[in-house]
Order: C-alpha cells, then sequence, then structure tokens
C-alpha cells in the first residue's frame, strides 16, 4: 500500500476540519485560510496583494479617484490596483469553497510540486519579495512621494531625512522616487527580455532535439558562436552601434541570452523523443510542428520556468552593467544601473545615492535566484524523491 502524499494529507486535513472550513475568513481577509493550512506562498502573496492594495485605497484615495488627468503609468497603477484586490478576493473564496467540497481531485504532479516548494522557507520569502517588488513597481505613481525628474538644486545632495526617507541626488531629485521608477525599468527590461530569450531558445532547443540531423548541428553550432563571446563584451559592442534606448536594451538582451535555453530545452527533448506517447504520436501521423507543439513543449515547461526565473535576475545585472557604462537608459530616466552610475562620484560623502539602488539590484537578484532554486527542487522528481 502506497504512503498518502503530502497533497492529499493537506486534503485530508482540510476535509476534517470541525467548522466545515473558514470560507467566512477568506471573505474579510483573502489569503488567510490558505497561511492558516501553512501554505506560505500562495497565502502570503494574496494578502500581500489584498492588504497592499487596501493601504494605497486608503491612504491615496484621493489620487486614485483623479481619474481626469490620469497618465498611462497611472491608469496602469489603477488597473492593476482594482484586479489584483478582484482577483485576490476572487482566488481566496474560491480555493476555499473548493477545498471544502466533498468531491476531491487526485493531487496532479503540480499540486506536488506547490507541496514541495512550500516548504523551502528560503524560496518562499523569495517569492514574497518578488511579488512585494512588483506591486511597489506597479503602484509607483500612488507611492512615489516626488517627481522622480522634478530638478531643485535648493535641495540638492541632502541626506536622508523625513522629507526624502533615502536623501536626495546632485540634482535636488528625491533618491526614492527615483528608486520605485527605476524599479519598473529596470523589472520590465528583465521580464520582457527574459520572455523573448526564453521563446526563442525554447522553440530552437525543442527543434533541434526532435528533428536532429543537420538542423541540430546548425542550431548548436550557432549556439556555441554565441556564447563564445562574453556576454557584456557582446552587449557593449551590439548597444554601441545603435542609440541607447529602451527598446534597443530590451531587444539586444533578449536577443542575446538565449543559448542557455536552446541546450536545456534540447536536451529534454532529446530524452522525450523516444518515450511512447511520442511514438504513438508519429504513428498517428501527426506533423513535426504537432509534436513539438502539443507533446513535447508542455513536458519541458518546469524546465522553461526554471530557466526564466533565474534569468530575470541575471539580465537585471547586465542591464545595471549597461546602464553603469553609460550605455543602457539614459538620464534623466531613472533606472538602478543610471543611479549607480550617477553616485559613484559621490560614494565616500553622499553614500546613499549609489548605495541604496546597489542594494535593490542585489535583494532583487538573491530574490529571484532563491525563487530558482526552489522551483527547480519541486518540479524535479528527482529532487523530490
Amino acid at each position: 500500500m502506497t504512503e498518502p502524499s503530502p497533497a492529499m494529507e493537506r486534503a485530508t486535513a482540510v476535509d476534517a476540519r470541525p467548522d466545515g472550513g473558514r470560507t467566512w475568513l477568506a471573505f474579510v481577509l483573502p489569503g488567510a485560510p490558505q497561511i492558516l493550512e501553512k501554505r506560505w506562498g500562495l497565502g502570503g502573496c494574496v494578502v500581500m496583494v489584498w492588504l497592499g492594495g487596501l493601504g494605497v485605497l486608503g491612504l491615496r484615495w484621493r489620487a486614485v479617484l483623479d481619474v481626469g488627468g490620469y497618465s498611462m503609468d497611472e491608469w496602469v497603477a489603477l488597473t492593476t490596483l482594482v484586479l489584483g484586490l478582484v482577483l485576490a478576493w476572487g482566488w481566496s473564496v474560491t480555493r476555499m469553497r473548493t477545498a471544502e467540497s466533498p468531491a476531491r481531485a487526485e493531487p496532479s504532479p503540480w499540486d506536488e510540486a506547490r507541496t514541495v516548494f512550500g516548504k523551502n522557507r528560503l524560496a518562499v520569502a523569495g517569492l514574497l519579495a518578488i511579488v512585494a517588488i512588483y506591486l511597489a513597481a506597479l503602484w509607483t505613481p500612488y507611492l512615489a512621494p516626488y517627481d522622480p525628474m522634478a530638478d531643485d538644486l535648493t535641495r540638492r545632495l541632502m541626506a536622508p531625512s523625513g522629507d526624502h526617507l533615502l536623501g536626495t541626488d546632485e540634482y535636488g531629485r528625491d533618491v526614492l522616487s527615483r528608486l520605485l521608477f527605476g524599479a519598473r525599468i529596470s523589472l520590465s527590461i528583465g521580464l520582457v527580455a527574459v520572455a523573448i530569450s526564453v521563446t526563442i531558445g525554447t522553440i530552437l532547443g525543442a527543434v533541434a532535439g526532435y528533428i536532429g540531423g543537420w538542423v541540430d548541428g546548425l542550431i548548436m553550432r550557432l549556439v556555441d558562436l554565441v556564447i563564445s563571446f562574453p556576454s557584456l563584451v557582446l552587449l557593449v559592442t551590439v548597444v554601441a552601434l545603435f542609440q541607447p534606448s529602451l527598446f534597443v536594451i530590451i531587444v539586444v538582451l533578449g536577443l542575446t541570452q538565449w543559448p542557455g535555453a536552446t541546450r536545456l530545452v534540447r536536451g529534454e527533448v532529446l530524452s522525450l523523443r523516444e518515450r511512447e506517447f511520442v511514438l504513438a504520436a508519429r504513428a498517428l501521423g501527426f506533423s513535426r510542428a504537432r509534436i513539438i507543439a502539443r507533446h513535447l513543449l508542455p513536458n519541458v515547461l518546469a524546465t522553461v520556468i526554471v530557466v526564466a526565473t533565474l534569468g530575470i535576475g541575471q539580465t537585471i545585472v547586465l542591464e545595471a552593467g549597461l546602464s553603469f557604462l553609460g550605455l543602457g537608459v539614459q538620464s534623466p530616466t531613472p533606472s538602478w544601473g543610471t543611479m549607480v552610475n550617477d553616485g559613484r562620484d559621490h560614494l565616500t560623502s553622499e553614500w546613499w545615492l549609489s548605495t541604496v539602488p546597489g542594494l535593490a539590484i542585489v535583494f532583487t537578484v538573491l530574490a529571484f535566484n532563491v525563487v530558482g532554486d526552489g522551483l527547480r527542487d519541486a518540479l524535479d522528481p528527482r529532487m523530490r524523491g
């Protein structure tokens, strides 16, 4: 007789609650029932979204209601604020009702992975940190106390104080406001660039691994060619050929970071292409494109998720390096790398100018790395034992 899995034990414990569940708590504080069931990751994220959204509404309700003069950034902030509150409430209530339903489905591999991930406290802490950083970036128009690009030379190089919590830079601009708006730039670059690179790498890796032959050889030689160049040198060379801009940075980072994903996906596909379900698809006469899209790619999704999570942190560091060299986002538009570069001449006196954005980069990259490690352990059956 097989022993019950962690997910099945949790489901049994939920069904056996004498009070019939905590749906009422899900209505009042979404995510709290999941936290009481020790589902720290999902529950903590939902609670953070709910309380953060209510806090913004309570403290900045005038700005939220002043929709007449909204800019695009403010419309994005309002949309994500409303959607976050609605989805957090709806998800928590729906999950509680599903948990209390007498008919329970057999836990899927994704349920098992979620349970294993939830037991990794470091990974859960990293996930909560990432959610908090993205919420702050999305709701920046409501959180930033000043215009990040407004010069005020009468306030230049002010130390952290009650008026400016993180001080001001050499042009009198508020560092906290620039840090928040810079998070939007840096995180957007990391997310979009990784989406481009992972998409390219996944498609090329799947095609190379399944078709093989000269196609595989051609793709892998191209991978070797790109990898042979030092990443930073290649990025600097390509960016230097064009006028640095946000679009150029995203495209360059996306088109130069795909070889790692290609190699990993190719290795997974090579181990899958002789499996029974692929052989059955061939026997039924399915095309190569359909076999790759419908049968192979879903089975390498776990690997792609881990690669993407780890890649975001690496891309943020690369963008910061380019901005530090003056080849990234151009001032006065704030990004973390640009802020570090702007404060490098004041390291011994006005330490906050470079230290604060530098710590933000370290903290964010560390959070993505620990989440990536946690996902790798949770999604790999061999690591779960």
